[in-house]
């Protein structure tokens, strides 16, 4: 296989299997599923009493932020899983990379007057979520993205192998 054909892939399996099996991946994975479940508790329990209470403009933000809340909690478990499911060899690293596994582009955060109407409940899990969900996009982006960066031709790279077809070097 040349240089180029390996540099053209968009992906690196070692990469995500190796992210797969490290510690970050345990400790992401943790956190992950641990604000899935609080997130589920708290919508169900304190946020649903929470959200009784509030005027009509301020149910209106909190139902739009927990469904936002809850969409970005449910991509990011999806991705991790995926991931798990690489760990765990129920699914080759290149099949990790298709399209459908990617996270879809984060939806703008909530406005500042919204925070402030809102359940200190929800806003917390909102934003512990919204960091969550860039960990999660820069690892993505780190894994499966930019790395089609870094199959552009180096130009430097480019040039010596010239020079060694010139001079007929090995």
């Amino acid at each position: 296989m040349s240089e180029m054909t390996a540099q053209a892939k968009p992906w690196r399996p070692d990469v995500i299997a190796d992210f797969a099996r490290s510690e970050l991946f345990d400790r992401t994975f943790q956190e992950g599923m641990e604000l899935v479940e609080e997130t589920a508790a708290y919508l169900d329990g304190a946020g649903r009493q929470e959200s009784k209470r509030l005027d009509r403009t301020a149910a209106l933000a909190y139902a739009a932020e927990s469904m936002r809340l809850t969409t970005r909690l449910m991509q990011v478990a999806s991705w991790l899983l995926v991931q798990r499911a690489v760990r765990e060899g129920d699914m080759a690293p290149e099949a990790a990379c298709e399209e459908r596994y990617r996270l879809a582009a984060e939806m703008a955060g909530a406005p500042a007057a919204a925070a402030d109407i809102l359940p200190a409940g929800l806003v917390d899990l909102m934003e512990r979520s919204e960091r969550l969900f860039e960990r999660v996009r820069h690892l993505d982006r780190r894994m499966y993205v930019d790395v089609a960066e870094d199959a552009a031709p180096n130009p430097v790279l480019s040039q010596f192998d010239r020079l060694r077809s010139a001079f007929g070097a090995a």
